[in-house]
């Protein structure tokens, strides 16, 4: 009789499991990329250079990147209240306002594009209000960041809601009977619990963000120089049959991105450290 017994498991065994998910990820993610990056290649480094740098793309790039990271910022904010209030109390209508949450999930982009310009354009419901006061969000760049920071909403409150959750009420109440006051409970018990989860949100608010492109091209204006984003970039040189500058453009994106996000995963491993050691 062996003294150690086999576990049983519900799906094949670790080789063959291990075989299909490398072999789904490369056909799905490794080859794509790597489809990308060999398109590249066939580009001398002068016009891989002039392909990613020129006056227009680096535009695009301060409006992409700086408009992704302030709306992640924004959604990481707001995100947090609104999953603060959607776990801790009970009111009417609740499950309205918590499916609401959903809605630019499952809203088409190019429908919530629409909706935003149509909203907040110069005869607008509320740009009509807010032109006469030189106030202007359609077509400019504050209207880009409305659209990122519509789409990206969900992702900060879906990632916060399972730890506030398990976040224990009397943790508060133990804090403030040891005499501390809001402001030490909620940097000092709530925020150190709540680090990780919101710094996820913010990444992947920002990740969603940095790709978008339905809902920012309606309400953006697409103006060069201006309100003209990367992903409206790489599809306008496809439409100009400039293949190697989209795909120039897209290995940066895919770079970036890839940098950011490990960026973060670093920034979620130290906060997990340090909130061990409180």
């Amino acid at each position: 009789m062996s003294l150690f017994r086999q576990r049983r498991n519900v799906l094949p065994g670790f080789g063959l499991s291990l075989g299909f998910t490398l072999t789904y990820l490369s056909l799905i993610v490794l080859l794509p990329i790597s489809a990308a990056f060999l398109k590249t290649m066939g580009m001398s480094w002068a016009d891989f250079w002039h392909a990613v740098t020129g006056p227009r793309v680096m535009a695009a790039y301060r409006l992409s990147f700086g408009a992704s990271l302030l709306a992640g910022g924004i959604n990481a904010f707001f995100g947090l209240i609104v999953a603060w209030v959607l776990v801790r109390y009970n009111f009417t209508g609740k499950k309205i306002v918590d499916a609401l949450v959903d809605l630019p999930f499952a809203l088409p982009t190019a429908v919530a594009g629409i909706a935003l310009t149509a909203v907040y354009a110069k005869n607008g419901w509320i740009g009509q209000w807010l032109e006469p006061h030189g106030v202007k969000i359609a077509f400019t760049r504050a209207g880009v960041l409305l659209a990122l920071t519509f789409i990206g909403l969900p992702f900060v409150v879906r990632t916060l809601q399972p730890v506030l959750e398990d976040l224990e009420p009397e943790l508060e109440e133990a804090a403030a009977s040891l005499g501390a006051n809001r402001w030490q409970t909620l940097t000092r018990v709530i925020l150190p619990e709540l680090l990780p989860a919101l710094l996820t949100g913010f990444a992947l608010a920002f990740a969603r963000a940095l790709g978008e492109y339905g809902s920012v091209v309606f309400i953006s204006g697409n103006m060069p120089m201006r309100t003209e984003i990367v992903p409206l970039l790489i599809i306008t040189k496809l439409e100009q049959y400039d293949y190697r500058g989209a795909t120039a453009l897209a290995v940066v994106m895919l770079v970036a991105s890839f940098a950011l996000l490990l960026l973060i995963n670093l920034l979620q491993k130290w906060s997990a450290q340090w909130r061990a050691q409180v």
